[in-house]
Order: structure tokens, then C-alpha cells, then sequence
């Protein structure tokens, strides 16, 4: 099993290195802010939601390198996706930092490669924060119904 940990810690660095969908977008829909007090890593998710699917998702934050390149990792897997079957992807993913449930390489692309992270507990929240920032993010969405950055119900004069 070595080769393989060596592979998954070489894209999990490559990621770090090169993350992918980092910055901002000029409007999101929804941006949510977490962070782990314990150790200092911090995101900052902004998603790009139309028709009930993840058009976009940019992340900027600053931590170790399982916190920054679970959310480019993150990042690309959810993006394009409905938005049930993100929070499906985001679950199971928890689940599998959890040790409860088997990575699927094919849903998790990438992020499979953050299963053995589940070894080490003080490094699950690492890897998780990303993902429940942006389970925080759809929650958002759902609950408030928000269509655009603004709060707005989506008319383009803000109004109902």
C-alpha cells in the first residue's frame, strides 16, 4: 500500500502547490466563512448557484496543507453538480473521514486521495472544513432562498 499513499500524498501536495477554482467570484450567490479555532485554518467558499445546481465554487483561506487542498479538491468535485447530490457528495465524504463508509473514488475524484487521513482524528477537521462549508453554503441557500450575493429574492430590482 505504500506506492498508493505515496501517489495520494503527492496529490494532495500537488494541490496544495497548484489549488484549483481558489479566488473569488464578482457575485456569488452564497459566501460562508468557517474556520478551526484549534488550529487556525480558515476558508472563505463562495458558490454560483442557478437552476438548483452548483454553476461555480471558489475558495481563498489560509491553513495546513489538508485543510487548502481538501477544498481545491472539494471545489472541483462539486462543481456542476445539482445541489442534492452535492450535499450527497458531502456526506459521504464526511462519512468517509469518519471511517463509517468507503471513499468512491468516482464521486470523490481527487479527494479520494484524503482517505487516509481518517488514521489521524486531529486531522479529520482539516480535511472537513471545506466540505461542510459548503453544506453550510446550500443550507443557506435553501433556507433563505437566496438567488443572488445580495440577499435578493433574484428580481433584478430586488424586489418581490
Amino acid at each position: 500500500m505504500g506506492g498508493l499513499d505515496d501517489l495520494y500524498q503527492e496529490l494532495i501536495l500537488d494541490h496544495y502547490r497548484k489549488r484549483r477554482n481558489q479566488g473569488t467570484l464578482g457575485e456569488p450567490t452564497v459566501a460562508v466563512d468557517h474556520n478551526n479555532p484549534l488550529c487556525g485554518d480558515e476558508i472563505h467558499l463562495e458558490v454560483l448557484i442557478e437552476d438548483g445546481q452548483l454553476v461555480d465554487v471558489r475558495h481563498t483561506g489560509q491553513g495546513c496543507s489538508i485543510s487548502q487542498s481538501s477544498a481545491s479538491m472539494m471545489s472541483e468535485a462539486a462543481k456542476s453538480l445539482p445541489l442534492p447530490e452535492a450535499l450527497d457528495l458531502v456526506e459521504h465524504f464526511r462519512l468517509m473521514m469518519h471511517g463509517t463508509e468507503e471513499g468512491d473514488e468516482d464521486r470523490l475524484g481527487d479527494a479520494i486521495a484524503l482517505e487516509g487521513v481518517a488514521r489521524y482524528p486531529v486531522r479529520v477537521k482539516c480535511a472537513l472544513l471545506s466540505w461542510m462549508a459548503l453544506k453550510d453554503a446550500i443550507e443557506t441557500y435553501t433556507r433563505d432562498g437566496r438567488t443572488d450575493g445580495n440577499g435578493r429574492d433574484g428580481h433584478p430590482d430586488g424586489e418581490a
